[in-house]
């Protein structure tokens, strides 16, 4: 069971660039995208929790990570359905759903429907937004 959001975090874009990589700062905050098989998640296969970059926000459990073939961390539920926002997006030619941090706005990646069962949803990430936690023996 994950943590609910209680309230939302803000910060300065200046308090954002110093605590966030380049990378992470282009694909979280100007809603960028790293490039397919390069992000640090997308091949991982241990057993934990991923959580915002920005805020720490919980938001998807290894459980639920799946290997779409895309190159990117793919997830087919959130862990808590409240920790994630959608946006319409019809950036480049096309219509999206954009998903969001809910608790800092922090761009995510993707919500497409072609994912597996139980779902059908393929929540497709950055790895730059967003930073795993491994299971540890208390958990």
């Amino acid at each position: 069971m994950t943590e609910k959001l209680s309230e939302r975090t803000t910060r300065t874009e200046g308090e954002w660039r110093q605590k966030l990589t380049p990378e992470q700062y282009h694909v979280a905050r100007e809603a960028g995208t790293e490039r397919a098989f390069t992000g640090k998640y997308w091949d991982n296969h241990q057993e934990g929790t991923y959580h915002c970059v920005c805020c720490g926000a919980p938001l998807f459990e290894s459980e639920t990570k799946f290997d779409s073939g895309t190159g990117w961390p793919s997830f087919y539920q959130p862990a808590d359905a409240q920790n994630i926002s959608e946006h319409s997006d019809r950036t480049y030619g096309m219509v999206r759903t954009e998903a969001r941090c809910a608790r800092c706005d922090a761009h995510l990646g993707h919500v497409f429907p072609d994912g597996p069962k139980p779902t059908g949803l393929r929540y497709c990430m950055n790895s730059a937004s967003l930073d795993f936690k491994p299971k540890t023996g208390g958990q």
